[in-house]
């Protein structure tokens, strides 16, 4: 199967979305999806309502094979703390946006080569949507009814860059939208 049928079935799918509790998370890390509700409650209590994306370039693979396709070398452990892996999110995040790709799509291993052997999908992925705006915001992401479209928030012109957040949040200043 071609990238090209990978990116459509994404784009079609519907994707489960746990909140996380920092709100700095999705300039951190991006925003992560689950294939099914069941999957997403893992993490904790997911949206009522799927997701839909929009993702045109993907980094598809099983954990080992994104991390040497980022980094050249495995970089996690099976006993990574939570934190540590955060960490290595926030990595994989920006060697991946500096890549050129906006999503990463997370396969086991047996799903991976089966899906570069067979071209079959399987039913069960992970979804790390990299381009989701300074605040968190939508971009790249659609309601599940078509005529209810959830617009990507827009930075004022004087707003800071994607890149500089994390920096302004450490130093403590503002962002525009902040309370």
């Amino acid at each position: 199967m071609s990238n090209q049928k990978l990116i459509a079935h994404v784009n079609r799918k519907n994707w489960w979305h746990v909140p996380p509790q920092d709100p700095n998370a999705y300039c951190k890390r991006g925003r992560f999806l689950a294939s099914s509700f069941k999957e997403a409650e893992f993490w904790g209590r997911p949206l009522d309502e799927p997701q839909r994306v929009t993702v045109a370039h993907l980094l598809v693979g099983d954990e080992d094979i994104i991390e040497r396709k980022l980094f050249g070398t495995r970089v996690s452990t099976d006993d990574i703390s939570v934190q540590k892996r955060w960490a290595l999110d926030a990595k994989m995040k920006k060697a991946a946006l500096a890549n050129g790709f906006d999503a990463i799509v997370l396969m086991t291993p047996k799903a991976y080569s089966e899906f570069k052997v067979n071209g079959k999908l399987p039913r069960s992925m992970e979804l790390n949507t990299l381009n989701t705006g300074e605040n968190g915001g939508n971009a790249g992401m659609k309601a599940k009814r078509k005529d209810v479209l959830v617009r990507p928030t827009r930075r004022p012109r004087s707003s800071i860059s994607p890149k500089r957040c994390l920096h302004r949040r450490r130093e403590g200043a503002r962002l525009p939208g902040d309370p």
